[in-house]
């Protein structure tokens, strides 16, 4: 017996087609705007994926390119003039950034009215609070992924692996919310194999290739896979794999994300719901 294939793609476009039919209801094309700063290959990827989307969408994309050398007062006056722009509804600064430049500052420049990303501490304390926010994409759409398996997760023990503010924290509240208990670890936790085997739900994003085994997971549990490595192959080049070794973990688990086309396609398609949700948000306040 093999575990349910979360096909990303598959859902992406189900929620692709569903926020389709909100565009009707806008005055204007929303517009977003993507920061990148420097010239990494996966990050112009990554960036070239979400404005082709976005047009795809029928939303209006354009992206902002800064050197590696840029200034962190640079930075700041790209997103000051975004901010300023009535016709630019998101803002997501591609991460990561050059080390010279405080990831944090930047991301409390951005009006957290247009901070698709949800990395605006605005948003992350509302998200903690259980309030209306713009929700971190990737985990937004690992939620989705979970809840195409288990729509009630009321009580599930859910275990996240990672404690990042762009994944393992928003994850955390977001499963909170959702009423199931949640067991939070990070590179100091003692005896994590041992906590994943109680998890209903297991999400892995910490981004080290096969460090969950087949053995660390309860049986039937739902098992999201947000980590990407490059990896050498013996054969030469490189190929992309996740946390969890997926050979095992398919054998034991009800349901599992692969790497690549699990999380991947959610991200992007959460990011086009937040840009539209941010502008049905200021059309309501400019009203």
């Amino acid at each position: 017996m093999t575990a349910n294939i979360l096909d990303g793609h598959m859902h992406a476009r189900i929620l692709i087609d569903s926020i389709a039919d909100e565009l009707d209801q806008l005055p204007r094309v929303p517009g977003l705007a993507v920061v990148l700063v420097g010239d990494d290959p996966a990050s112009q990827i990554y960036v070239q994926s979400k404005i082709r989307m976005a047009e795809r969408l029928g939303l209006r994309g354009e992206v902002e390119f800064l050197s590696h050398d840029a200034s962190e007062a640079d930075l700041l006056g790209v997103i000051d003039a975004l901010n300023a722009r009535d016709d630019i509804d998101g803002i997501l600064v591609q991460l990561p950034l050059p080390a010279h430049i405080d990831t944090l500052r930047i991301m409390a420049a951005v009006d957290p009215c247009k901070d698709v990303d949800g990395l605006h501490a605005l948003n992350a304390g509302r998200l903690f609070h259980g309030d209306d926010a713009l929700v971190p994409c990737t985990p937004l759409g690992c939620l989705r992924l979970i809840k195409s398996i288990r729509t009630d997760l009321t009580g599930c023990h859910a275990v996240v692996i990672g404690s990042s503010n762009v994944v393992g924290k928003p994850m955390a509240a977001l499963l909170l919310k959702e009423h199931a208990t949640v067991t939070q670890t990070h590179v100091h936790t003692r005896g994590i194999s041992d906590i994943c085997r109680q998890a209903d739900i297991l999400v892995s994003a910490v981004g080290k290739a096969g460090l969950v085994r087949g053995d660390w997971i309860k049986p039937q549990a739902i098992v999201i896979d947000v980590g990407t490595t490059r990896v050498e192959k013996p054969e030469g080049g490189y190929e992309v794999r996740g946390d969890v070794t997926f050979d095992e973990a398919v054998r034991v688990a009800s349901a599992i994300t692969p790497v690549p086309r699990g999380v991947g396609p959610m991200t992007i398609a959460c990011l086009m719901e937040n840009t539209v949700k941010a502008a049905k948000a200021r059309s309501a306040r400019l009203q």
